[in-house]
């Protein structure tokens, strides 16, 4: 093993401990009931509960798949950044304090499809399964995207570690990976999940501001680096170089994903009061963007850095290991690709999270046992988190499958699905059951079949249209037109509910 190697697995050993640790701690503070496995007691702190949502939401694509756009086609890529960043924005704005007061009043929901089933009683158990099964399913699949990344980041760092064991560097990435993250979320539950991520918010943020600004200040500063990335192509600082109307519409419209992202509302839920969400919404919202002007910089200059010293790059999504590689001490290397794993296993270990929780409460509590103990009730979260991790590692196995181009259909259809029907729930009284299970059903089907139409990379002989787009609309119209044209509502509690955003 090289030295540089010897290195990084020190700082990545210390890192794991740490994780472990935390989990440790979470296990004896909040893990006696269903609420504290799931929810943390809703006892977040504003600072948590912002971080753990930007970091259980921006997973590797932050400091890989955004920077390695942005070093391949120019800061016109910055525009899908710019739509998530106004995107989270509202969702914090408009669906966070609702969504907290509202899971408590009705029925304290613990789930988001427990949420909905409260909400509209008629079709209770038509919401619960349907939008039960599109969480788990989904977040199998995204989970194993994860597990790629950190297969993929373990064979680009630790080449030819495990020797003769039988086993690829691949895949024992994979391993440590899931292990790790299955040891804190099992053992944890919602708070380590929550803690971790926090932890691992700190330590992305910090990586992103210090990469660009050791890059650029390493050969020629700001100047020289923009001469070299106009010396490639001098539109390449500009923000619409290419831009067309459906190009533009289909990277902002990212953002509209964000309102039903269950890894990511879920947080809101468990913030320790209403009247503490404006404070966690200034937190996360300063995080998340200082943290996308990082990955931004990341590719900018590390496109210059290239350039300068004449190097090629294959894979534009490896400039941030590459750089990490090249620029600093193996310790430090090490702490910057535990900061590329720390968005990996936030992302990884909420999806798990969410799943479990719907696989218990949706499914186990719903048919199997009504009247399980809270401690039954956590030790099958603990189970759910397992199997959901072995179906995704299975997933994972394949290092040329095309796992990591669903994120981006799964972002999609979560976004669409959930997204029309969340924000109507919170904010219009009119909306019924009918509604509800229209849209949900209704921005699934439409994003399913504009993928398999092919028309997200090719529309009517133009370019293609982000499937987010056409699914998110038809929901909105499904869930309005059912509901207007079925009876008013079938959940009076809303009326009487004092401080019902809503109202």
């Amino acid at each position: 093993m090289t030295e540089m190697q010897t290195g990084q697995l020190i700082s990545l050993a210390l890192y794991f401990i740490l994780m472990l640790g935390i989990g440790f701690y979470a296990w004896k503070k909040s893990t006696d009931s269903s609420e504290g496995y799931l929810l943390g007691g809703r006892q977040l702190p504003p600072a948590v509960a912002a971080l753990s949502a930007g970091a259980s939401d921006m997973s590797g694509w932050l400091l890989l798949g955004l920077p390695g756009a942005l070093y391949a086609t120019g800061l016109v890529e910055a525009w899908i950044g710019i739509g998530l960043f106004v995107g989270a924005l509202v969702n914090w704005i408009v669906v966070a304090p609702r969504l907290r007061e509202q899971t408590e009043k009705l029925g304290n929901a613990l789930t988001i499809p427990e949420f909905l089933a409260n909400r509209f009683p008629n079709q209770a158990l038509t919401l619960r399964v349907v939008s039960a099964i599109i969480i788990v399913v989904f977040f199998a699949v995204y989970t194993a995207a994860g597990l790629v990344g950190g297969g993929k980041l373990f064979e680009t760092s630790f080449a030819g570690f495990v020797g003769d064991i039988g086993m690829s560097d691949y895949m024992t990435g994979i391993w440590l990976t899931a292990g790790v993250v299955l040891a804190y979320t099992m053992i944890g539950g919602f708070l380590a999940v929550s803690l971790t991520d926090f932890v691992q918010g700190c330590i992305m943020v910090v990586a992103l501001v210090l990469m660009p600004i050791v890059v650029l200040s390493s050969d020629g500063g700001i100047g020289a680096a923009a001469e070299a990335v106009r010396s490639v192509d001098p539109l390449f600082l500009d923000i619409t170089k290419g831009l067309t109307l459906v190009g533009f519409l289909s990277a902002v419209t990212w953002g509209l994903g964000y309102f039903g992202q269950p890894h990511i509302i879920v947080r809101f839920m468990a913030v320790r009061s209403v009247a503490e969400v404006s404070k966690a919404r200034n937190i996360g919202m300063t995080w998340m963007g200082v943290s996308l002007l990082g990955a931004i910089g990341v590719g900018i200059a590390g496109r210059a850095y290239v350039e300068q010293q004449g190097m090629v790059i294959d894979d534009p999504e490896t400039i941030f290991i590459v750089l990490a590689q090249l620029l600093f001490h193996p310790l430090i290397t090490g702490f910057l690709l535990a900061a590329l794993l720390a968005a990996i296993m936030s992302t990884i270990s909420s999806q798990l999270l969410v799943s479990s929780s719907s696989l218990t409460e949706d499914f186990y509590r719903l048919f199997l046992r009504r009247n399980a103990s809270e401690r039954e009730a956590v030790n099958v979260g603990r189970l759910s988190v397992l199997l959901v991790s072995l179906v995704a590692i299975w997933i994972a196995s394949d290092p040329e499958s095309e796992v990591l181009g669903l994120v981006s259909n799964a972002w999609a259809g979560f976004g669409a699905a959930f997204g029309p029907l969340i924000l109507l729930s919170l904010t219009w009284n009119r909306m019924n059951g009918a509604g509800a299970v229209a849209g949900l059903v209704t921005g699934a089907a439409v994003v399913i079949g504009w993928i398999a139409m092919g028309w997200n990379s090719d529309f009517m002989g133009g370019p293609g249209i982000y499937e987010i787009i056409p699914g998110f609309l038809a929901a909105l119209m499904a869930i309005i037109a059912v509901s207007l044209m079925t009876k008013p509502r079938d959940n009076p509690a809303l009326e009487s509910t004092p401080n019902n955003p809503t109202a």
